[in-house]
């Protein structure tokens, strides 16, 4: 079974940037057999797919709001995924979470970016 730890979040100002990341263990290969996704959830509202990445990295996805700021990238070899977010803004306020796509293993704790001056 796999398990997911994300790291890396903080406060920062909005404008700036922010690397967070995901780190995997167990479950044998099935980290590097699944596409993944960076997933996030503000206060008030429901989780959202942010990002995904095929299980080799060559092909990326993004959702709307953070298409051109957000890169999504990963180290199969390392069991790690990151999350390159530039251009923060306010409304990028939220816990995120990195899962499979589609969803397939327990949630993590999440990390909580919090954009503000």
């Amino acid at each position: 079974q796999v398990q997911l730890v994300e790291s890396g979040g903080g406060l920062v100002q909005p404008g700036g940037s922010l690397r967070v990341s995901c780190a995997a263990s167990g479950g044998g290969n099935s980290f590097s057999n699944n596409v993944m996704g960076w997933y996030r959830q503000a206060p008030g509202k429901e989780r959202e797919l942010v990002a995904v990445i095929s299980t080799g990295g060559s092909s990326t996805n993004y959702a709307e709001p953070v298409k051109g700021r957000f890169t999504i990238s990963r180290d199969n070899a390392k069991k790690m995924m990151y999350l390159q977010m530039n251009s923060l803004k306010p409304e990028d306020t939220a816990v995120y979470y990195c899962n499979a796509n589609p969803i397939r293993f327990s949630w993590g704790q999440g990390t909580q970016v919090t954009v503000s001056s």
